[in-house]
């Protein structure tokens, strides 16, 4: 009893100490003050007891160690797993923190965006406005309105691109991968290791020439050129993959392919191909992710007429007087289509990269 009570007058001392050190370095009120205080010692509570309760149920109930009559005993494992899962829960909010705060902010009117010491509240208002598509008008908060009128060449620019680079570096991937693991080629085991190092190789150190070779072929400031970076750096990831999967496939398949008067492209459309689902999911999501994201090649090659969303939204981010509700609203235009792409495809992202991993 006396070490329970030692633990919770610890608990409480530490979320305390917390507490004034956050309501010193926030500038908080009393109000707030007072709601932050009792939030930080119930943190401080269940994390500091959580170590004593697993101990307490490990030695069993009653005295004597021994479990009270007419009860089943209470395994430890499952006051461990309860501890672990609320050890998670509380980290996956902190985590999802910043989302919050994005979210948030996207809804709020510029005024209120605009102050600091109420980031963490929620709108006091929600402005609604109509977005005119064609014959078609939609009606969505002001933020959002405004993002897609602001930055929608820039995400049509950014779907073009993406899903583009990703299906052709994800076709040519799978010709990789089928030519070098089920066909006998002269320096295979020497090209293979050579397109591999691509993987290696810094955006930074090949930005100057591919700028310069670029500009010479007349692809320049264009969506093409951009396409045509992605593809060429995207292969190395697709045929790892690919090779790696198509090396499973039994050969068997192949040469009765090959018996029936299938050719190269007939055993790889009719054969191969249709057992590349797993493969083709692992790479769309992963080029997908990369392409929708980067910045470095978009920023440096393309021009006003062919920049995606991430250039958008860095040129809307420097000044004083920005309005904050347009770049998170365009922060969360801009997360939804690889969010999709996961929600739809990642169930089977992990089955599909492990496919071909295990032998027999």
């Amino acid at each position: 009893m006396n070490l329970i009570i030692a633990w919770i007058i610890f608990g409480t001392l530490v979320g305390s100490v917390g507490t004034y050190l956050l309501y010193d370095e926030r500038k908080r009120n009393a109000e707030q003050g007072a709601l932050l205080g009792a939030a930080v010692g119930a943190v401080g509570n269940l994390v500091l007891l959580v170590p004593l309760w697993v101990y307490t149920f490990m030695r069993g109930e009653g005295e004597g160690d021994q479990p009270v009559i007419g009860r089943d005993p209470i395994q430890p494992r499952h006051f461990i797993r309860v501890a672990l899962y609320a050890f998670l829960i509380l980290m996956m909010i902190v985590y999802l923190l910043p989302v919050y705060t994005v979210l948030m902010t996207s809804l709020k009117p510029r005024a209120e965006a605009d102050d600091l010491d109420t980031v963490w509240n929620l709108p006091s208002e929600i402005e609604w406005d109509d977005l005119e598509i064609g014959s078609f008008s939609i009606r969505m908060p002001v933020g959002y309105a405004t993002a897609l009128e602001e930055f929608g060449p820039q995400l049509k620019n950014s779907l073009l691109l993406t899903v583009t680079a990703t299906i052709l570096s994800a076709l040519m991937g799978s010709l990789n991968g089928y030519v070098l693991a089920k066909w006998k080629i002269p320096g295979a085991n020497v090209l293979f290791p050579l397109m591999l190092f691509g993987m290696f190789i810094p955006y930074q150190s090949i930005l100057i020439p591919l700028f310069q070779f670029l500009n010479d072929v007349n692809l320049g400031g264009t969506l093409y050129g951009l396409i045509m970076a992605h593809v060429v750096y995207g292969l190395p990831i697709t045929t790892l993959i690919f090779r790696n999967y198509y090396a499973e496939v039994p050969t068997e398949m192949l040469e009765a392919g090959a018996i029936d008067g299938a050719g190269f492209f007939g055993i790889y459309r009719r054969i191969v191909f249709p057992l590349s689902l797993p493969g083709f999911v692992v790479v769309i999501i992963w080029q997908f992710t990369q392409i929708w994201n980067e910045f470095l090649f978009a920023v440096t090659i393309s021009n006003e007429d062919s920049k995606p969303i991430t250039v958008g939204l860095a040129e809307l981010s420097g000044g004083e007087a920005v309005n904050w509700t347009l770049p998170m609203a365009g922060a969360i235009l801009a997360a939804l289509p690889t969010l999709l792409v996961y929600i739809v495809l990642g169930r089977y992202f992990i089955r599909g990269l492990l496919a071909g991993s295990v032998k027999g």
